[in-house]
């Protein structure tokens, strides 16, 4: 049971560290954070999956506490708390649907998105145009790169496991 949990434990620190490098090939940048990457929340997702939500859910924010220190975007305690530990935690949530990846996804991504959405409404309401109602800003705001993120994330995901499966196709016995 030990060696489960330290092998668990090297393979969150290092998909923490996968998702921190890829974070930082970015695809577009929004100017009040929130970014495109080259699929960042995967290792995190991933590993959600195979661990579980509680493992992931921790791996999330201690990934979401290093972003916050790698780069912060700070309005208020309260919104950091929103928009680091707990929306990079909430991508934990993939682990709630056992290995079905294609559900887990959007669910990690959509708990990160309620996350940032909250904080939009309530710390970045100025931001909105005027005559936009707050929470319509903050969704599409959020949205803006979040979305593209969930269609990199399973575009990514389905290449990989195809990959991996085609591969281990080939390497099989034949008799």
């Amino acid at each position: 049971m030990r060696r489960q949990n330290l092998s668990a434990f090297i393979e969150g620190a290092l998909m923490i560290g996968i998702a921190t490098i890829l974070s930082f090939i970015k695809v577009f940048q929004a100017p009040y954070g929130g970014s495109v990457t080259l699929g960042s929340m995967v290792p995190i997702i991933l590993y959600s999956v195979r661990h579980g939500a509680a493992k992931g859910v921790l791996a999330g924010t201690v990934y979401g506490l290093l972003q916050l220190v790698i780069e912060p975007y700070i309005v208020h305690p309260a919104q950091v708390i929103l928009d680091y530990p707990l929306a990079f935690g909430l991508l934990g949530l993939a682990g709630l649907f056992g290995g079905r990846i294609y559900l887990g996804i959007p669910a990690g991504i959509l708990g990160r998105f309620l996350s940032h959405l909250l904080s939009g409404v309530i710390f970045f309401a100025s931001y909105a145009p005027e005559g936009m109602n707050a929470l319509v800003y903050s969704a599409i705001y959020n949205g803006s790169y979040l979305l593209p993120e969930l269609v990199i994330s399973l575009l990514a995901v389905r290449f990989v496991l195809y990959r991996f499966i085609r591969k281990n196709e080939g390497s099989g016995d034949s008799g």
